[in-house]
């Protein structure tokens, strides 16, 4: 892939690296085709019979591109991608020739003891296998082909973030089609979760970063001194973006087209240095997919501009953290968006049946909802004025609102006094304006035509929030369609069922839409009124994992069973402790081997000048005295606050059991991080900046 800017129309070269439909349909027999085309768009069993056909076109299409190798490509719990390549290349009665078969394709076998399982299967048992997804396409990445599998153990068990977000997806599709039935709907064939995550990120200069360990070993700043001038005057948002930051965008968008990823818009974000990518909606998985990609082509190609990506939650202290809005939908298989309410919401039963179920799945799954946002970097972010807080609540807007009061007997509709349900209509004509305003407190705020969950964390996989918004869905549709079925089947009408149903779920879950401003203070205490939890770090939220009613939120829908689940409660507390555990390691080292010396040296110069103008004037100046014991009171204060640290550090380390570790990471190793960065920043403020050992928060976030 070149990384010049494309000389042709966007629309000639979109996709260009992808084995697409299209180019499926020049490569394989019709027949062939037809089946794997029904596989991809309809989530038909895929014939194994006909692996070997597509398997060596797919080869022939690669090797024409220059390809020399192929990868299965797949999601391992570490929250990254992962890879190995091998060569189509092969002996033959010694001869090298040109093969990939149909059971290559199909499956592989990568070495899984060193990925996470927590507890899933021991160290010494290593194997794993990766299976092909046909639903999302086949991709080229330099010169190797690159085939998205699913990664599972000996016994079957999920060892990656694909599998359950594809039995999610199955889940809610399966749901869904039941209330679409009973609406009179005997098209639609599937419902997909349709989603569009709006990535953020920061860019800094390489040459700063590569002398900011902190940087380089946690992706955020340990230590740091704010502006002078952040984002007080809101003048980045929107602003004008600097050249060299468009020629990276633009090589990055030229890449991500050629992928056949839908980048639509880019801008300045609120903070210094913060940008943002959206792309178009696309299909759970394959947005999950296109997402991991963006953020690892995102830290490939930055460089190549002299930047380096940041997609830390929390880079600095002080500006605006990193989010990563993601816009959930659902619409059946002719393309109908069923969060669409119509000119009037109020008379479309199907629309306002669909909204009843999120308002259930967020209200009565809210810690699952929680879950799907957890982590070290995201704890930073979450409720401090920038994000929504971790309290999980819904924004319906106004007229919405009004709409859903209506049923409650808490208001009235503008439109009419008591909605009147017009069964069988699902689809009315689109409307004029959106049915909500923007509220940016809101965790989980509907748009228009879709929910935003706005909690997910810039360096995040989409997966986890996906499969949690997906399962809660699912259970809701389920306890609706289970009601209107038996409601139907002893004869009573469909519209009183519906009404009935409608008035029952609006007034039973009015306590999760809240319309108001998340940020106050007096909010916390409002929630826990109406009886909505509060996890607010990551170790809190993940103590829920195990609950009965979370475990039974995922297994009653064949998305994870309990023993996955448990075992995802292993591995991501043992994530929290390890992120903090590396990023108290890198504060002792900078502390003790770049910021303590800097200090010294100038403590040292500042105790030379004074005796020097003691000396001279016969007297020690008030000025340079209080200098010299600011410096001196300042160095000592943060020596030991190091060694409190170090202590800390200990104690984590020794730590073996999971949980156990991610507690004291929390509550002891972070607050003594807190404490030696508060002394270093104050040594900052006060320090020479030509003494001061590393680039400023000024260079880092003004220097484009």
């Amino acid at each position: 892939m070149s990384s010049s800017t494309p000389q042709r129309h966007d629309d000639e070269y979109f996709g260009c690296d992808v084995f697409t439909l299209d180019t499926m349909c020049r490569h394989l027999p019709h027949d062939v085709y037809v089946n794997l085309e029904q596989t991809i768009l309809n989530g038909t069993r895929l014939d194994p019979a006909i692996a070997g056909t597509v398997a060596n076109a797919m080869k022939d299409w690669a090797v024409s591109r220059g390809a020399t190798h192929y990868t299965h490509w797949f999601h391992p719990l570490t929250g990254l991608t992962a890879e190995k390549h091998d060569a189509f290349l092969q002996p033959v009665d010694g001869k090298m020739i040109s093969s990939f078969s149909g059971k290559t394709l199909l499956s592989g076998e990568p070495d899984a003891s060193s990925f996470p399982s927590g507890g899933l299967r021991s160290t010494f048992e290593a194997r794993g296998y990766t299976a092909w997804d046909p639903t999302s396409p086949v991709f080229l990445i330099g010169h190797t082909l690159h085939i998205p599998t699913m990664f599972y153990s000996y016994t079957g068990e999920a060892l990656d973030r694909k599998v359950p977000l594809l039995r999610s997806a199955s889940a809610v599709s399966r749901q869904a089609l039941r209330i679409l039935r009973l609406f009179g709907n005997t098209r639609a064939t599937h419902v997909d979760a349709q989603v569009g995550p709006e990535q953020e990120y920061f860019l800094v200069d390489k040459a700063l970063a590569a002398k900011r360990p902190d940087l380089i070993m946690t992706g955020r700043t340990l230590y740091g001194a704010t502006t002078p001038k952040g984002q007080e005057m809101e003048d980045h948002y929107f602003g004008a973006i600097p050249s060299r930051v468009m020629a990276f965008m633009e090589d990055l968008e030229h890449t991500l087209y050629r992928l056949g990823i839908p980048a639509q818009t880019r801008h300045n974000e609120v903070a210094p240095a913060q940008f943002e990518l959206a792309p178009l909606y696309e299909k759970v998985n394959i947005a999950t997919d296109h997402n991991m990609l963006v953020m690892n082509l995102m830290r490939h190609i930055a460089p190549r501009h002299g930047f380096m990506c940041l997609l830390h939650e929390k880079p600095f202290e002080g500006v605006n953290g990193s989010g990563k809005h993601n816009n959930w939908s659902l619409s059946d298989s002719e393309g109908n968006n069923l969060l669409k309410p119509g000119d009037t919401p109020q008379d479309n039963a199907q629309f306002l049946v669909f909204l009843a179920a999120v308002l259930r799945a967020v209200h009565k799954h809210s810690a699952v909802l929680r879950l799907g946002t957890i982590g070290a970097g995201n704890d930073h972010r979450l409720g401090a004025n920038e994000a929504p807080p971790a309290i999980i609540s819904v924004y319906l807007g106004d007229q919405l609102a009004e709409v859903v009061r209506s049923f409650t007997g808490d208001g009235s509709c503008t439109k009419k006094a008591k909605p009147t349900l017009n069964i069988g209509v699902d689809v009315l004509p689109p409307m004029p304006c959106d049915y909500s305003d923007r509220n940016r407190t809101s965790p989980f705020a509907f748009t228009g035509n879709k929910f935003e969950f706005r909690a997910v964390g810039s360096s995040q996989s989409i997966a986890p929030a996906n499969i949690a918004i997906n399962a809660a869905v699912a259970c809701a549709l389920e306890d609706i369609a289970d009601r209107l079925e038996a409601d139907v089947a002893s004869g009573k009408d469909l519209n009183s069922a519906v009404q009935s149903l409608l008035t029952d779920l609006f007034t039973e879950h009015a306590p999760i839409v809240f319309n108001g401003n998340g940020y106050t203070e007096e909010w916390p205490v409002e929630a826990a009124k109406r009886g909505l939890p509060n996890y607010a770090n990551t170790v809190e939220a993940l103590e829920h994992y195990s609950d009965p009613d979370v475990l039974s939120t995922f297994s009653s829908q064949g998305i994870l069973t309990e023993r996955e689940c448990l075992s995802r409660q292993e591995i991501l507390f043992e994530n929290y402790a390890k992120t903090i555990g590396i990023e108290a390691a890198t504060a002792s080292r900078m502390g003790r081997t770049l910021i303590v010396p800097a200090a010294m040296k100038a403590q040292s110069a500042a105790a030379e000048m004074l005796n020097r103008t003691r000396t001279a004037m016969g007297k020690a100046p008030a000025a340079e005295t209080e200098y010299l014991d600011m410096l001196a009171s300042s160095t000592e204060s943060l020596m030991l606050a190091l060694r409190k640290l170090d202590e800390k550090r200990m104690v984590l380390a020794d730590t073996a059991e999971a949980e156990k570790a991610a507690v004291i990471a929390r509550d002891e190793v972070l607050p003594a991080m807190n404490e030696c960065r508060a002394y270093a920043d104050k040594l900052e403020s006060i320090m020479a900046g030509s003494d001061w050992p590393m680039p400023s928060y000024a260079e880092l976030m003004w220097t484009h």
